[in-house]
């Protein structure tokens, strides 16, 4: 029904911060997590290292009471003394352990080499280089769990459960999503080709994508109408509870008296993070979440704020809203009765943890479940929201690659898209089927007279980018899950 805006916090200090005081209306308070929550792509901090020496001589012997490993030493050795040219020593122990990650079918437990486990750890740094989006394994493919905000990966037009198929002509099939990570990332300016399986289109999407330099700001507040305030949280970075307290803090000098919580595509992060934020709306000494070991032991996590001051909330998830998004989502919806609008959730409900390697490779491993405060294991079956919303048919068209030239008398799946666009844009092509015809190009004409653009009726480069944009500044300004969530909070403003 209502949020909890924080008053008098302290920063906690983690193994990643010093601590620090905030001043201002709101303030983060001092508090000891019990574990992180890792990703694919995203999330690690306080690391436990753990020393291995791997020897360049014969293997090692096995005591009789470790008589498991017998096999996996006369393999190696067998290998090494035997095969028929020269093997790398290192790469066979990674395969080693890569191979027993792998085979408890786990997409979120993995080992990571070297480089791997460095592009890892960049991911909590203020910024990397790639092109925004969070990855998971699944069923021996790589999906899409959400791009991130304003990343080239949104602006391209990846969407949750795209299958990533190739890297620049490289099959991705079996691949970690770690050693998918490895491929898909890469300088700034640098050109990455990715081939896309998008559910209910049968044709493969060729989405070319320029990496760039990709910032972890995380909150994004603006203030709407009658003192509603808009705010999206699109991960759960290191630094995230202390932009959204500046943000909040920002809007209430602006008047803010309601507030709608945005957290679709976000996939989630750095479970201390979610405590802190969830401790924002949760009133103090309510069950946040639940963690369960595998003995079946349950632990509770509650809220730890008091002294804040009632203001109506509203919390927007959708499918790209993941993992810790999920834990924020369950603990304000079950602990503080605030309703949730838009669509189910992805449905992460394991919690990871990772320890290094001496030689700097990682391994991370699935170690419990969570549970909703009411105790609900939400895993691969998400959140499903109090008033179930969807966007626009035309919000979920797949990227037109603006290097085609779509024109008289071709037929594509990416014609299709440019159609439905047009259409929706109000330019009537005549038919929505793929098929590029006479009125097709009208309509292309009279969307480029419009955009004073070349008038020649074909549509390729600025036209097609053009289009693109106006299309995503229509989904904006018809938000139909924001729309509602400005609904219901409205009610609650009055009730």
């Amino acid at each position: 029904m209502v949020m909890k805006v924080v008053m008098d916090l302290d920063q906690e200090k983690t193994s990643r911060e010093t601590s620090e005081n905030q001043s201002g209306f709101i303030q983060i308070k001092k508090f000891h997590f019990v574990m992180l929550l890792f990703f694919t792509v995203l999330l690690t901090a306080g690391i436990t290292t753990l020393a291995l020496a791997f020897k360049d001589e014969k293997a090692m012997t096995v005591g009789a009471e470790r008589r498991e490993f017998d096999k996996l030493f006369t393999a190696y050795d067998t290998l090494k003394e035997s095969y028929y040219k020269e093997v790398d020593k290192q790469q066979l122990i990674d395969g080693a352990i890569n191979g027993m990650l792998e085979s408890l079918g786990d997409p979120y437990s993995d080992y990571m080499n070297e480089e791997e486990a460095e592009s890892f750890h960049q991911s909590i740094s203020s910024s990397f280089e790639g092109i925004g989006a969070e990855i998971q394994e699944k069923d021996g493919q790589i999906v899409i769990v959400s791009p991130l905000k304003g990343s080239p990966a949104e602006k391209a037009g990846l969407k949750p459960n795209d299958i990533v198929v190739s890297v620049n002509g490289k099959s991705l099939q079996g691949m970690s999503s770690t050693e998918a990570v490895t491929l898909i990332r890469g300088k700034k300016g640098t050109k990455v080709e990715l081939i896309i399986k998008r559910p209910g289109i049968d044709e493969p999407i060729k989405m070319p994508i320029v990496r760039d330099t990709i910032p972890l700001e995380t909150v994004y507040g603006e203030m709407l109408e009658d003192g509603i305030a808009k705010v999206q949280i699109t991960s759960f970075s290191e630094n995230t509870a202390k932009e959204l307290i500046d943000v909040l803090n920002n809007l209430q000098k602006q008047g803010m008296k309601g507030l709608v919580l945005d957290l679709r595509q976000n996939p989630g992060g750095l479970l201390d993070q979610a405590v802190k934020i969830s401790s924002l709306f949760v009133p103090e000494g309510k069950v946040l979440f639940k963690i369960e070991d595998r003995n079946g032991n349950i632990q509770e996590q509650k809220a730890s704020n008091n002294n804040n001051p009632d203001i109506p909330l509203v919390v927007i998830i959708d499918q790209g809203s993941a993992s810790a998004s999920e834990i924020f989502a369950a603990a304000v919806k079950e602990s503080a009765n605030v309703p949730l609008v838009g669509q189910k959730s992805f449905g992460k409900g394991t919690v990871q943890r990772a320890q290094d390697f001496s030689d700097g490779s990682n391994m991370k491993i699935t170690t419990e479940k969570w549970l909703t405060p009411k105790g609900n294991w939400i895993h691969e079956k998400g959140i499903k929201p109090d008033y179930e919303v969807a966007l626009p048919e035309y919000a979920s068209l797949p990227y037109i690659n603006p290097d085609l030239k779509l024109k008289l008398s071709s037929a594509s799946t990416q014609v299709k898209a440019a159609q439905k666009m047009l259409k929706a844009l109000g330019y009537d092509p005549g038919r929505e089927d793929g098929f590029f015809d006479e009125k097709t190009k009208q309509a292309v004409i009279l969307f480029q007279k419009a955009e004073k653009l070349e008038a020649n009726g074909i549509l390729t480069g600025q036209s097609t980018l053009t289009l693109m944009e106006r299309l995503r500044e229509k989904i904006e300004k018809n938000d139909t899950q924001v729309q509602k969530a400005v609904e219901v909070l409205k009610q609650q403003m009055r009730s």
